[in-house]
Parts: structure tokens; sequence; C-alpha cells
């Protein structure tokens, strides 16, 4: 069904009924905005206590991915910047509603998500990424692994969200404003589910600009390692607050606290799903 609706995929330009959220198309699928997991389950389901009900229905929902032609809910989206505690305090609660309802959920924690053009950029890749992987049958290359030419006018991989963003700390790098034009970065899968990315950049002496992310699948994949499209939406987040570094003192990290933090990182191995492959990382 996705493949036959893969020959039309240009974005629809935006509805908006009176009251209702807003609609976008994007790789076959309808997307909507603006609207809570309790309109999307609107039973509660077989297990779930009155209190995961509650709590759970209330859990603000970025994108609603729908299918046009059956009108069924195939995934929700919570996008979240991590300063908003009080969004993602639920998280438990809205993973068991899906789960019991047996709707797909990806939850993606990341400071780029404060910037709603982005938002929209990410669920868009990921619809993108899903149709390319079900056209193709996982046959490679995969979304991620496409070349061509980046907004540099070197060849790369055009699919890496972070691209953008490296391209602009090297102009920044060019044009003085920061010590380093490398973005770096590193990835961790926890047994919970969760992938954790860092990246960071260097704009003074001992002080950078610092971005975490997280990402849970719950019974989805568009087909992008989340390991690599965790750390790809790390670096994005720094290329958005690269945007602001004319206009605005930007928020710095300090080194020293976060090699503190890199070290509690690695104390923390038997509760990773893969070994730490970035022993050789150091913030000194």
């Amino acid at each position: 069904m996705i493949r036959d609706r893969l020959a039309s995929r240009e974005t629809a330009a935006p509805v908006r009924a009176p009251g209702a959220p807003t609609t976008f198309e994007r790789a076959g699928f309808l997307v909507r905005q603006g609207q809570r997991l309790g309109q999307v389950v609107r039973n509660r389901p077989a297990g779930i206590t009155a209190h995961q009900w509650s709590s759970a229905t209330r859990t603000p929902l970025a994108f609603v991915v729908t299918d046009p032609l059956s009108d069924a809910t195939v995934l929700a989206v919570e996008a979240h910047d991590p300063g908003d505690r009080a969004e993602i305090r639920a998280d438990r609660a809205s993973a068991a509603v899906c789960g019991a309802a047996g709707l797909p959920l990806l939850r993606v924690e990341s400071p780029a998500c404060g910037a709603p053009p982005f938002a929209r950029r990410f669920i868009e890749y990921v619809l993108d990424a899903y149709a390319y992987t079900t056209a193709t049958g996982g046959e490679p290359p995969g979304y991620r692994d496409i070349t061509g030419r980046l907004p540099d006018g070197r060849e790369g991989f055009v699919n890496d969200l972070g691209a953008v963003a490296r391209v602009t700390a090297v102009d920044a790098y060019v044009g003085g404003r920061l010590i380093d034009p490398i973005v770096r970065s590193l990835t961790v899968s926890w047994r919970d589910g969760a992938a954790e990315g860092w990246a960071w950049l260097d704009v003074r002496e001992g002080r950078c600009l610092f971005a975490r992310t997280r990402i849970w699948q719950y019974r989805f994949s568009c087909g992008v390692e989340v390991d690599r499209l965790v750390e790809d939406v790390a670096t994005a987040a720094i290329g958005e607050r690269l945007r602001t570094l004319d206009v605005a003192e930007p928020v710095l990290r300090d080194k020293r606290d976060l090699a503190r933090e890199l070290d509690d990182l690695k104390r923390r191995r038997d509760e990773m799903a893969t070994p730490f492959a970035f022993e050789h990382v150091s913030f000194d």
C-alpha cells in the first residue's frame, strides 16, 4: 500500500479547518499536529490502570501520522525539548498505553525540538526514510547511505540531518566566531531501549555548544539505524544554536563539567545494550 503511494510524494500545503489541528501530507501519509494521546486512543486499553490512562491521555503529541486510505493511525510522535519536564513526565504511561493499543510510538527528546521548523523537518525525514525503506525492501544503499552533493558543494551523505550543521560550523570558524570547526559526537544504546547522542562544538577556550538527544522507538523503525539517527539529530541541534550565534550570547557548557558527565556515563556500562565505543573521547 505504501509502495502504491510513492508515485506522488510531493508535500501538500498545510490544511487547517476551523478548530482542527494543522494537517499536511508527506510520503503518502497525512500528518496532524496539535493533538493529545487521548484524542488518538479514545478508549482505555485492557491492562492499563486508571492512573496510567489519566496521565497518558494528556500527553501532547507533536505529530500523528495516519493512512489517508483507511484513516488508521500508523504512528504517534512525541518531540520534547529536554528542559520541558512537564511535558515528558508521562512518558512511561504513554508508552504503556500505546503498547496496549498496538500503536507505534516514536519519542525524540532534543534541544532542536524547541525549534518548530526542525520538528517538522524531522518528521518529514522519518517518513521519507520509512517510505524509501519500504519501497526498496531494505536493500542497500539505505536511506542514510545515499550520496550526492552537500550544501557546501562536496559529495557526501545527503540524508544526514547533521550535514547543514557541519557546514555552518565551518563557515562560522572561517568567520572567526569559533575556535574549532568540527562538530564532535558520541552515541550510546541503553538497555531500556533509549538511544542517546551527544554533540558538541568548541566556541571558546574550555567552553562549547553542547546538545544531548535521546530517541525511543516502540514498534517502529524508519529504516535508519537509531544510533545514527540520534547522532544526526544531536548534531542538528548544534546547527540550530549556531543560527543565533550572531544575534544572542550563546549558552555554552564548561568542558570540565562535560568531562565529569562523560565519566558518569562510562560508569554506567552495565546499563548499556552495546559496548561503549568512545573511550578515545575526552573533554580535557
